[in-house]
C-alpha cells in the first residue's frame, strides 16, 4: 500500500472517530494547509494533523501551535500506529 493511500485511510478513520463524538467533519487535507481534519460540534472546533507513526518533528510542531485558530478550538495530533485500532491523541498549546 502506498503511503498516500495508507494516510488516506487513517485520515477517514479519524474522521469517523470524531463524527461519533458529534462532530460535523470536513477532510481539508488536499488544502496544503495545516489540519488534515476539521471538526465542528456546538460547543468546540477540532483542528486535527494525522500522522501515520511519528510525532510531526518540532518544527511542524511550532508551525501548528502558531496556526492560527477561534477561541474555542483545539488543536489536536492523532498518530497512527499500525496494529492499532484507535490513535494515540496529543493536544497542541496545552
Amino acid at each position: 500500500m502506498s503511503r498516500k493511500a495508507k494516510g488516506t485511510r487513517r485520515e477517514h478513520r479519524s474522521r469517523r472517530i470524531m463524527e461519533a463524538l458529534g462532530y460535523e467533519v470536513v477532510r481539508a487535507a488536499g488544502s496544503h494547509g495545516p489540519w488534515d481534519l476539521v471538526g465542528i460540534s456546538r460547543t468546540d472546533v477540532l483542528l486535527v494533523q494525522v500522522k501515520s507513526r511519528d510525532w510531526p518533528g518540532r518544527v511542524e510542531t511550532e508551525e501548528l501551535e502558531l496556526a492560527p485558530a477561534p477561541p474555542n478550538a483545539r488543536k489536536l495530533v492523532h498518530r497512527w500506529r499500525d496494529g492499532e485500532s484507535m490513535p494515540d491523541v496529543r493536544e497542541l498549546g496545552t
